[in-house]
């Protein structure tokens, strides 16, 4: 196994970028291997790691099509939608609740 190139912190050469650099390049990795590793170091504490990818590999990112804009609408409004009263909150519903806050602190609701 061989290992990676790791470069600090701001010192990485051109033609590599992280997964959020290629992104808003408007590209993805398109399956390639990590080719190098970034780190920043922090105080106290490991190292951030951060995964490189050459750009001259990396793919376009796929177009999002109707299906697909169909599903991910249709997984946003599910995680809006309160499992007690079935209505749509209008923010997602906190995985800590459960439930709409409405739902979640009736007695709150009665004395406002």
């Amino acid at each position: 196994m061989s290992t990676l190139p790791v470069y600090g912190w701001r010192l990485a050469p051109e033609g590599l970028a992280t997964r959020r650099q290629l992104r808003a390049a408007g590209l993805r990795p398109g399956g390639q291997d990590v080719a190098a590793q970034l780190e920043r170091p922090r105080r106290r504490r490991g190292p951030l790691v951060a995964y490189l990818y050459l750009v001259e590999q990396a793919k376009p990112v796929r177009p999002m099509t109707a299906r697909r804009a169909a599903a991910l609408a249709k997984a946003n409004a599910a995680r809006r939608t309160c499992p007690a009263c079935r209505r749509d909150a209008g923010y997602v519903i906190p995985a800590s609740l459960g439930m709409c806050v409405p739902c979640a602190y009736p007695e709150e609701q009665r004395v406002a």
